[in-house]
């Protein structure tokens, strides 16, 4: 027996069979439904737009607002109504319909058509009482409903190759080369972004366990643990320890206590030995952590052959075919590469049916659940939303899009000036050189000062780049602080700073006791930025370098203790707030420039990120990553899903971070592999977002890593060439980025949604619409396996042969150059041979016509490097090929702003399926045009 009866303007819904009841109360923005019975109290659903709904799921009946760091969007005015009945609340915008079942408090996402989007799970909602930094609080985790075949990107930057995250496990907590950014996309046109900033998890259901759940047998048979031998890396047959060890679980500095204390970390090696049984039958998956060099065989197999620096560990996922019952041989070898260094092993058990149907979102701290659901009809439309919540990414100033030039660490005035000399010597492309940190005296860490005695006239070496060379120059900025310094004591006296590492007294790796200062405060945000302001910004820095905003006080400690660093600060808990450090620090430096120098472009590269960082002018690299073969090939999957995230700019170093001892100083065969290294790293990054090098000793710049003859110095040359040719196209789809919310560097999920060959490849990826890129991350390998996504042709760049869709080909991969294919139906806008982006205009564009399907590309200017963009002072010149008639149309320029190019020549090369040509800048165009802002029309002859 049903009945519903409006009193007061609530809506009471009662289910007399059950002996509960649901109040349902349409509000001004949507409806809240207060729930007995159920896991929830209360559920309200605010109506932020037709495609965009705000869940707020409460444990309690009044609903607590949480602190909104990342969502700055006001609600869209629209049309919507509420319906209930059949024990269902509906709200229905033009898009969606959003169901409550008033029983449960359980939610379904449809579109109009009554496809289901997703769904959460009977009872999904769960909120378990905790308390933290003193006060009481939730633990919380929401159940969704996932089809078997559903792909879910996106959730930050993360270092494990892993493309498509469902059926993965993937923690969401700022750490050096791991980014936390809780919005999720879903091939079933769907994105969810999680409003929450404590240590959140995702996954299916599952946990990963020590070794200690399995069975475990040592060298010998018996039963118990894995025969541990630790013995001189020097000499095997020195053996200091042998035991039995149940569990592999080194991971913090607190940890490494119970290594034998004979062990000598910086000189000794571990072998574990024996084999694992386990009760499950399927795909067993053992997550390795390792700081050093590692192997692991299981039954006779190398799963993994590694290497990470020690201070800074790697995790690596190895999925392994086990059956039940039955015993599979294993060994781990581990060697320590310095006095701290970390492994762990733990494994996750096979997927059930629910864990395939299902995906879990838990976090450590909230007043609620609290997430938006995002429709879109494809992932550029829901990363739209995703940017109307969190805000639009500002256009770049061109001259980042440039190549940077960056080591660790340019330790003089003269370093710098002689480097950014030699490449204008040489003739190599540059517009940036980058100053990494250390540039103070050494016990002045947070001072902001240039060490004199280094850097005689900062201010004068700035101008030098500016007006002699035409370079840019970026600087590292910390949040960190060394004690007893000025600026400390400024910071201090105000409450500014963090407290807690001073108090323990404890020192980083320099030797000094330092602090970050609390940038949740914004008193102490726009303090920092004055200190930033009067002894940086003064001299002439055209960009910030922010590291280590994770906030990283002092490597390596447990979580618990990290958060302990963090607290108290100004917002109250450091749980609750932990992973939004990053986009505080972001938020102050770039609204303290704008307020300071409000038409000059923002720009920032910062190590960690969060929701909502793409607002404010910055950009993310992917921290200090190992340079190995199998680092540059998990780039390009960390990449992907750090842009479907919603953040369009993203880099790498280039050549990777830091670097094996047997590089250095390296001869014979391991510096062959080195250049080659180096070389099929720069082919890959010429077509990132951001094209920049930076790493340890070896140096990176150009001509310190190979000679002129080399091939080698050839191929990075002409990567660099092409970069800059590129230009137009390059910067055009950086300003689609923030006009139309688009994404750069882009998973071909993206593009080709219909293709489920696509959904998990984790080596390819599309630069902008049309260029599909796929880097080559083996030694000596001169053969590339590639898709070709279904539903186009693909012109080999560099020859101009097509190939058909949907197919795995095999390509040459020489030294010099990585396959890179064109869509059929492209248009390729390349401008002229440049030194620095702005050393001349592209008054001559050679449009690149890649045949036999309908093709448009948006030609963009601006000013470059200012803010007028946003008043409207920009130009679009729409250009369309039309395949049946075979005609290209340039239309009428829509737009102007100062100092724009009236006249421009157009040169026209046409690429037909029947006529290949080679990539060749200088070859006779077929068709040249005179453009003077009006409508063109040529046919192909």
């Amino acid at each position: 027996m049903k009945h519903l009866k409006r009193i007061a303007g609530f809506y009471f819904f009662f289910l007399f069979n059950i002996s509960t009841y649901a109040q349902v109360e349409k509000l001004d923005d949507g409806v809240l439904i207060h729930l007995q019975g159920a896991n929830a109290k209360a559920v309200k659903l605010e109506v932020i737009s037709d495609k965009i709904i705000h869940v707020i799921t409460s444990p309690v009946e009044l609903v607590q607002k949480d602190t909104s760091l990342m969502v700055i969007a006001g609600k869209i005015k629209t049309e919507w109504s509420v319906d209930t009945k059949n024990n269902e609340a509906t709200l229905s915008t033009a898009l969606l319909k959003v169901i409550v079942e008033l029983s449960t408090g359980r939610i379904k996402f449809h579109d109009l058509k009554g496809q289901t989007l997703l769904e959460e799970d009977k009872n999904g909602s769960s909120f378990s009482a905790t308390t933290i930094d003193g006060g009481p609080s939730w633990q919380i985790k929401q159940t969704f409903l996932s089809p078997k075949d559903e792909a879910l990107y996106g959730l930050g930057q993360h270092q494990q190759g892993i493309m498509n995250y469902k059926g993965e496990l993937i923690e969401l907590l700022q750490n050096n080369t791991e980014v936390a950014v809780p919005f999720l996309v879903s091939n079933n046109d769907y994105g969810l972004l999680w409003e929450n900033y404590s240590i959140t998890q995702f996954g299916d259901g599952r946990k990963y366990q020590p070794l200690s759940e399995l069975k475990l047998y040592d060298e010998a048979g018996k039963a118990g643990g894995l025969t541990a031998k630790y013995v001189s890396k020097k000499d095997s047959s020195k053996i200091f320890t042998t035991r039995t060890e149940e569990d592999i679980s080194y991971d913090f500095l607190s940890s490494l206590t119970r290594f034998p204390g004979n062990f000598p970390l910086g000189d000794g090696m571990a072998t574990w030995q024996g084999s694992v049984e386990s009760s499950s039958t399927g795909i067993h998956k053992f997550s390795v952590r390792y700081g050093g060099y590692i192997k692991v065989w299981i039954n006779g197999k190398l799963e993994l052959d590694a290497w990470r620096q020690c201070w800074n560990p790697a995790t690596n996922i190895l999925p392994v075919s086990m059956q039940a019952g039955k015993e599979y041989s294993v060994k781990i070898q581990w060697m320590p590469d310095g006095d701290e260094s970390y492994v762990s092993i733990n494994w996750l058990k096979p997927a059930s049916s629910y864990n395939k149907t299902h995906f879990e979102i838990s976090s450590e701290a909230a007043n609620n659940i609290n997430y938006y659901f995002v429709y879109g009809t494809n992932m550029d439309e829901i990363i739209s939303g995703y940017r109307y919540l969190t805000g639009k990414a500002p256009i770049v100033p061109k001259w980042t899009l440039g190549f940077w030039q960056s080591r660790e660490r340019y330790r003089t005035q003269n370093e710098i000036l002689s480097t950014v000399k030699t490449f204008r010597e040489k003739n190599i492309p540059l517009d940036n050189i980058v100053m990494d940190w250390q540039y103070w005296k050494p016990d002045e860490w947070g001072s902001q000062e240039f060490d004199p005695s280094r850097f005689s006239d900062p201010k004068g070496m700035i101008d030098t780049l500016h007006k002699m060379y035409h370079a840019h120059f970026m600087i590292s900025v910390w949040p960190k602080f060394y004690s007893g310094i000025k600026n400390y004591g400024l910071m201090n006296d105000q409450g500014f700073l963090l407290t807690k590492n001073i108090q323990d007294n404890r020192k980083d790796w320099l030797g000094y006791v330092s602090t970050f200062y609390d940038a949740f405060n914004p008193a102490a945000g726009k303090f920092f930025w004055q200190l930033v302001k009067e002894s940086l910004y003064s001299k002439g820095i055209d960009a910030w370098w922010m590291d280590a905003p994770e906030p990283d006080i002092h490597s390596n400690l447990p979580i618990e203790k990290r958060k302990d660093l963090m607290f108290p600060n100004a917002l109250g808990s450091a749980t609750k707030y932990f992973n939004a450090y990053p986009l505080a620090n972001a938020k102050t430096i770039y609204e303290g420039q704008r307020s300071a120098d409000a038409n000059k472009r923002v720009f920032i590269l910062t190590r960690s990120a969060y929701g909502g960082l793409q607002h404010y002018g910055a950009a993310v690299w992917s921290g200090d990553i190992g340079s190995r073969w199998l680092d540059m090939k998990n780039q390009v999957s960390a990449g992907l899903n750090f842009s479907l995230s919603g953040l369009p700019y993203w880099t790498m170093d280039i050549g990777g971070f830091a670097v094996e001892n047997r590089y250095a100083n390296a001869k014979g065969e391991v510096a062959n592999e080195w250049k080659e290294l180096m070389t099929r790293w720069y082919q890959f990054g010429a077509f990132c977002p951001l094209f920049r090098s930076h790493g340890q000793y070896p140096y990176r710049e150009i001509f310190n890593t190979a000679q002129p003859t080399d091939t080698a110095y050839q191929s990075v040359l002409f990567y660099d060439k092409l970069r800059y040719r590129l230009l137009p196209y390059i910067y055009s789809i950086a300003a689609k980025a923030y006009h139309d919310d688009y994404t750069i560097m882009r998973g071909l999920a993206m593009d080709f949604p219909n293709d489920k060959n696509v959904l998990t490849i984790n080596d390819e990826y599309l630069f902008g619409p049309s260029l599909l890129i796929n880097p080559v991350y083996k030694y000596h390998q001169r053969i590339r396996k590639v898709y070709l996504p279904n539903g186009r042709g693909w012109y080999d760049l560099y020859t101009g042969k097509i190939f058909n869709g949907g197919q795995s080909i095999e390509t040459n991969a020489p030294y010099d150059r990585i396959p890179v294919f064109v869509k059929e139906g492209s248009i390729i806008p390349v401008g002229p041979a440049l030194q620095y982006t702005s050393q001349k205009p592209a008054d001559t564009i050679t449009l690149f016509v890649y045949t036999g399907n309908n093709a448009s590309f948006n030609l963009y200017e601006d000013e470059d490097t200012n803010y007028n963009y946003e008043k409207g002072m920009f130009a679009n010149i729409q250009i369309d090929y039309n395949e049946e008639d075979r005609s290209l149309t340039i239309h009428d320029r829509k737009g102007e702003f100062p100092g724009m190019l009236q006249k421009r020549i157009f040169n026209i090369i046409w690429i037909t399926k029947s006529k290949a040509k080679k990539l060749d800048f200088d070859q006779q165009p077929d068709e040249q045009v005179l453009y003077g802002g009006k409508k063109q029309v040529i046919k192909m002859k």
